[in-house]
């Protein structure tokens, strides 16, 4: 076998005929989700090479600032470029900036990378830097909640940026990490200046074309079909792939997936389901990946509305009374959906529901994507027979994560959601700034707080974690914080997911 011994780290691609080996270039992709894309190697690189991947879900726009998901930030990591970029183990290292510094606690400096042409020919300079800023934070854009920390980043010469924060930002490096650099010229040649508003079903020309300056130039898209891809010959950086072509097919089925692969139809699949790891394990020629993420899933309720949409109970919500939560808590046993356990504590869950005014329980909708997170649809139909024990009688909806999506986004449309996070920089400020601090209208904090949860002494928290120095002092913060979120019931975590991964045997992969 022809093998070349390159790393992989990303969802995504490679090569596929004969005895080639494919390999994920580490300079691919850097996502601090997911990873980047697989790459193809043969020995002497000469040979034009398609890589075929599946996935369960579609990036569901090419704009890289109209939705923050994993499906659509690891897939436009291959087109676009941040300034600072993950390696294969995290650490942060330079992509379209060469160099930074704090030049004083609220003052950062970064020095951009020279001769970086998008795809379309223009130079890279400060300037698209200074527009992206605008757009990520602007209307429409579902990644703004990066920049909360951010005043003002200012142009000093084309090659130079200034990054102004309010108060000191101990973790803004790993924040850009996440924000990929759009084309200035571009954006208003094409009247893309702002990002694409899904919440109001906006469509624009950065919805469906790209311009990057990534490895990977966007060759044909068919939404929920089909993906094409082809590896653009200036990139700055050095490849490692000889790949021409990459071709990306959504396969929301579970089965279909397994299917396409054990069928040698695609190279690799992203997610392959549980029930499918033996069957690929007995092939010769396929191997499985997996490994646990950072990703915890977890139910969220809605604590905001002062009736929910979807039940029975009239005139109040049941989810603002703390016993009510508990008594989920309880009821919903995550080591017997781990282990096939037994439920434990059901007296006191029925004397809660009581105490609570609900001892004939009640309705309420559930919602759940069944295409996106490993098992969801059967986690929630697990919980839902659990919640009936203690009266909650929860009517599953489950449906394709790009319906779902919006449904845990505002505003909000749901009463009780199963929901999966994970920190894009590590860090738990990016948790709690995102999912547990007051909802404020029209501000980038809290945005994916889907449930409403407040909590005053958590917003201050908040607040002062992101400009402690002090390490010893921050982690204490953080600690508190936590600890209030987990005593309060503000949701419900389930599982820490694992990423399973099937593949060809000459593709070569490393599970960030």
């Amino acid at each position: 076998m022809l093998r070349k011994n390159a790393d992989i780290v990303g969802p995504g691609a490679g090569g596929q005929d004969g005895e080639r080996t494919m390999a994920i270039s580490k300079r691919a992709a850097f996502m601090p989700l997911l990873l980047a894309i697989l790459m193809l190697a043969t020995s002497d690189g000469a040979l034009a090479n398609r890589f075929r991947w599946a996935a369960d879900t579609d990036p569901g726009t090419m704009d890289p600032y109209t939705r923050n998901v994993t499906a659509t930030h690891s897939f436009l990591a291959n087109i676009y470029e941040p300034l600072v970029r993950r390696g294969r183990t995290l650490d942060l290292e330079p992509s379209l900036a060469t160099s930074w510094s704090q030049v004083s606690p609220e003052l950062w400096r970064f020095n951009l990378r020279r001769k970086v042409r998008f795809h379309d020919g223009s130079a890279f300079t400060a300037n698209d830097v200074v527009l992206s800023f605008r757009r990520a934070k602007g209307p429409g854009s579902l990644i703004a909640g990066y920049f909360a920390a951010v005043k003002e980043i200012r142009k000093v010469d084309d090659f130079t940026v200034e990054i102004v924060t309010d108060g000191p930002d101990p973790i803004l490096p790993g924040n850009l990490a996440v924000w990929h650099i759009m084309s200035r010229s571009w954006a208003e040649k094409n009247n893309a200046v702002q990002a694409t508003d899904l919440a109001r079903n906006e469509q624009s020309f950065a919805a469906t074309n790209t311009n990057g300056t990534g490895p990977f130039r966007l060759k044909r898209r068919e939404a929920d079909v089909r993906i094409e891809l082809e590896a653009n010959s200036d990139w700055w950086d050095k490849p490692e792939h000889n790949l021409t072509e990459v071709i990306f097919t959504p396969i929301a089925n579970a089965a279909g997936r397994t299917a396409a692969l054990l069928s040698g139809e695609v190279d690799m699949v992203y997610t392959l389901p549980l029930n499918s790891v033996a069957q690929v394990q007995a092939r010769p020629n396929l191997r499985v990946h997996q490994t646990a993420e950072t990703r915890t899933m977890y139910f969220a309720f809605d604590v905001f509305r002062d009736e929910l949409l979807d039940s029975d109970v009239k005139g109040k919500n049941p989810f603002k009374d703390m016993r009510v939560r508990q008594v989920m808590r309880i009821a919903i046993d995550a080591e017997a959906i781990k282990n096939v356990t037994m439920l434990r504590d059901l007296d006191r869950a029925k004397a809660l529901m009581a105490q609570a005014g609900h001892t004939n329980g009640f309705d309420v909708r559930m919602d759940c994507s069944n295409d996106r997170y490993v098992n969801d649809e059967a986690i929630c139909l697990a919980t839902v027979n659990m919640l009936a024990r203690i009266g909650i009688r929860a009517k599953l909806r489950a449906m394709p994560f790009g319906q779902y999506v919006r449904l845990v986004s505002p505003p909000y449309e749901s009463s009780l959601s199963y929901v999966g996070w994970s920190a894009s920089t590590y860090d738990t400020h990016n948790t709690l700034l995102n999912l547990l601090v007051t909802r404020a209208p029209g501000s980038p904090r809290s945005i994916f707080n889907v449930g409403g949860y407040s909590n005053a002494r958590v917003d201050q928290l908040t607040d002062l974690i992101r400009v402690e120095l002090d390490q010893a002092k921050r982690n204490a913060m953080i600690r508190e914080a936590l600890t209030i979120v987990r005593d309060d019931v503000a949701t419900i975590p389930i599982i820490q997911q694992v990423i399973v991964w099937g593949a060809k045997d000459n593709v070569d992969l490393v599970q960030r």
